[in-house]
């Protein structure tokens, strides 16, 4: 293999991936687990979380909880137990590298109650991936130096019946990193932003998604009238309707007026409060749709 020669193997087949939530049921719950001393010191600015929490926006997914958690493993155990106990899909970022405060994997181990074992796959991919150059360094590198490296295919394993379901899926040709799935709900991602999100949208595929017709249905409407003016008029509205299931929200523009979100399911219903909003606020609506397919209306 030359250097220029771009190595690319074969991504995991989503034909062989079951369902991990179970035949007929899908994602409608997620949760996002940050882990890093780096993004709470400020060192590192998390952009993962809102890529996540759009990813699940345009999926018709709920986004529920993002916590940002320290390289401690009490707090990683605890917190990967609660998120997956309450949602369907949850997502760690952070501390799968090779240095000694990479302890994810084995945080998750003691979470899930599993062996950490080296996946022989992974290792082959990391092999078959490295540049001519990388091989001759590997070839020279000290037992340390082996070792830490190798500790980034170090996975929770399951191991015998009964053991929490462990998956290793290769969502990316050219990326010998894979998304871990542990319990069926909880994936694994690296904290380099450009890899979680390449990560992230590869493994779509592997996913149990909402079906279309479960996406709640999104008005947006803008007016001019600065927030506080709008308050009682949106406070009343939320109190009238949040029997049905509909969502009120408001985002104001600095100096510029305010965006007012209704989402719900029942279409008709979304579109009637959206016009008693536009009559009532002087407004006009931005956009409409199903949430991530939203069709844009008048321009601000």
């Amino acid at each position: 293999m030359s250097s220029s020669e771009k190595v690319v193997l074969k991504e995991t087949d989503p034909a062989t991936v079951a369902n991990p939530l179970g035949e007929g049921r899908y994602i409608q719950t997620a949760g996002c687990l940050i882990i890093g001393d780096e993004v709470l010191n400020g060192k590192t600015k998390d952009t993962n979380s809102n890529f996540f929490a759009q990813y699940c926006f345009d999926l018709g997914i709920e986004l529920k909880r993002i916590e940002v958690i320290a390289d401690d493993e009490d707090e990683i155990v605890e917190a990967a137990r609660r998120m997956t106990d309450k949602y369907d899909f949850v997502v760690t970022s952070g501390g799968i590298g090779p240095t000694h405060d990479d302890i994810t994997y084995a945080s998750l181990a003691t979470a899930f109650s599993l062996p950490l074992t080296h996946d022989p796959e992974t290792l082959r991919r990391m092999w078959e991936l490295s540049t001519p150059q990388r091989r001759e360094e590997l070839g020279k590198a000290t037992p340390a130096q082996k070792e830490a490296r190798e500790r980034m295919a170090l996975f929770p394993t399951a191991s015998k019946d009964g053991d929490a379901k462990s998956e290793v899926i290769f969502v990316e040709g050219d990326k010998w990193v894979p998304v871990v799935r542990l319990a069926g709900k909880l994936c694994v991602f690296p904290g380099i932003p450009s890899l979680f999100q390449q990560l992230l949208l590869g493994l779509t595929p592997y996913l149990p998604l909402p079906p279309a017709s479960s996406k709640p249905f999104r008005h947006l409407i803008y007016t001019a009238k600065p927030e506080s003016v709008i308050a009682p008029f949106l406070t009343e509205l939320q109190a009238r309707v949040k029997k049905e299931g509909i969502r009120v929200g408001s985002y104001p523009f600095l100096y510029s007026g305010v965006h007012v979100s209704l989402i719900g399911h029942d279409v008709d219903r979304v579109k009637e409060l959206g016009q008693e909003v536009v009559k009532e606020l002087d407004g006009k609506v931005v956009s409409e749709g199903k949430l991530g397919a939203e069709k844009e209306g008048s321009k601000i």
